[in-house]
């Protein structure tokens, strides 16, 4: 099975709702033999009416039916209602939720097994059937009172929210494992090299987003080829068919096409698998359609804000230099493309501060994100900042008039209003600790 089947396969079951809950059916079936082969083994006995468990396992079943049926109909509700007060890019996590996954899958299993020990009731009552299906039906219930209360919590603002910046967090790990190096690498002379025509440039034969390659299985191919691959688009692009998708340098051996292709996922939605800046696409559109006229919701916009500034403090202290892979002998092999710390900070800010152009929450609480990262993050990542908190006061001065709620607004407030900080945005940033928080 090749790297790109292996993806899919596993995107398939991870975004799929139904695949747990599928496999539980055959599941239950089997655990009914089971218990039915324990009970002749140890020739268990039951004292129940067999009339009166047939009729307790169908009121059992008909009611776990009804349960699964219910969890789905509010499930397709809840994420309507989310992706529009939220963002559409949400409904994918939802889809994705664990807790969701499990309690469907314990609902289907008690209910064909709850059926399956029904029809074996004849003139006794399988014992340890009738305990399993009874005291299952009894976990079912408690599981469907936890899963309500689990989607009421992650579909809220704040929890959508801090799911995204868990699974943000995560990625920028996974893509940017490397701790900020303020020594610059040297160019070397095979990379010097790729300024010139590539000998091949292999195009993208569907249109989609990119949403994850191979490392290891490109740098071996280019290892035993003797040449050097570009990877053209960053992954999260889109690529339409025609367009370069790879160009290889060198070469001395024929480099396998099939093999090349299948290095490479291509889909029509973007994943956080190695999209770092997936996560900031999602909090920010949860904040520009917070800040829209049709919602005003600036407290939402806050929300997002918070996990924004989460990632970027993290982002902000590690290596985000074009990726440069080797093979064991120092040799460059593959060349692919991350964003760099200019993206993320226009990514972070731009949109947020142009929607809530006219919030005090939102100019207190960015200015509180813009000082509090100018103290964090690397000297060399200090002036992009400085020039965002230009752009914010120059916003702040066009749109405040009074003088009292420009002064409100040149104060940061990590809450936006009503918390309290003291005012840093006047000061100097010439002698500020510049080291790297640890993550």
């Amino acid at each position: 099975m090749t790297w790109l089947q292996r993806f899919q396969v596993r995107h398939f079951f991870r975004h799929s709702l139904w695949i747990l809950p599928a496999f539980s059916l055959p599941a239950a079936l089997i655990a009914v033999r089971v218990t039915d082969e324990i009970d002749r083994l140890l020739a268990l006995e039951s004292s129940f009416d067999p009339e009166a468990m047939r009729t307790l396992l169908g009121i059992l079943a008909g009611s776990l039916f009804t349960v699964v049926v219910f969890v789905c109909s509010a499930l397709l509700i809840a994420v309507q209602l989310a992706s529009a007060q939220l963002t559409p890019r949400i409904i994918a996590l939802v889809f994705r939720d664990p807790t969701t996954k499990i309690s469907l899958a314990l609902f289907v299993f008690v209910f064909t097994f709850s059926l399956s020990v029904l029809i074996r009731i004849k003139s006794a009552v399988p014992l340890l059937g009738a305990y399993a299906a009874t005291y299952g039906f009894m976990l079912s219930l408690v599981a469907f009172l936890y899963l309500v209360d689990h989607l009421g919590r992650a579909l809220r603002p704040s929890g959508a929210l801090r799911v995204v910046g868990r699974l943000g967090t995560k990625v920028i790990k996974d893509v940017y494992s490397r701790r900020f190096d303020q020594a610059q690498e040297t160019r070397t002379s095979s990379e010097i090299a790729l300024a010139g025509n590539p000998s091949r440039v292999f195009p993208s034969h569907r249109s989609g987003a990119v949403l994850a390659f191979d490392v290891p299985g490109l740098r071996d191919l280019a290892q035993r080829s003797d040449c050097v691959i570009e990877l053209v688009p960053q992954v999260g692009d889109f690529v339409t068919t025609g367009s370069p998708l790879f160009r290889v340098y060198g070469g001395k051996h024929d480099l396998g096409t099939d093999a090349l292709y299948q290095s490479v996922a291509v889909g029509q939605e973007r994943t956080l698998q190695q999209d770092p800046t997936l996560a900031f696409r999602i909090m920010v559109d949860v904040a520009s359609k917070a800040l829209s006229p049709a919602i005003n919701d600036p407290t939402t916009a806050v929300l997002a804000l918070d996990q924004i500034h989460h990632l970027l403090r993290n982002v902000g202290g590690r290596c985000l230099d074009d990726e440069r892979v080797r093979d064991a002998t120092g040799r460059l092999r593959l060349i692919y493309r991350t964003p760099d710390w200019e993206a993320f900070v226009h990514l972070a800010v731009t949109e947020i501060r142009h929607f809530g152009s006219e919030s005090i929450q939102i100019a207190r609480r960015l200015r509180a994100m813009l000082e509090d990262l100018v103290q964090c993050v690397p000297r060399e990542r200090v002036p992009l900042l400085q020039q965002e908190l230009q752009l914010l006061d120059r916003s702040v001065k066009r749109f405040f008039q009074e003088p009292e709620d420009r002064a409100l607004a040149d104060v940061g407030d990590l809450q936006g209003v009503g918390g309290s900080q003291e005012e840093s945005g006047n000061t100097t940033h010439s002698g500020v600790d510049n080291r790297i928080p640890s993550f």
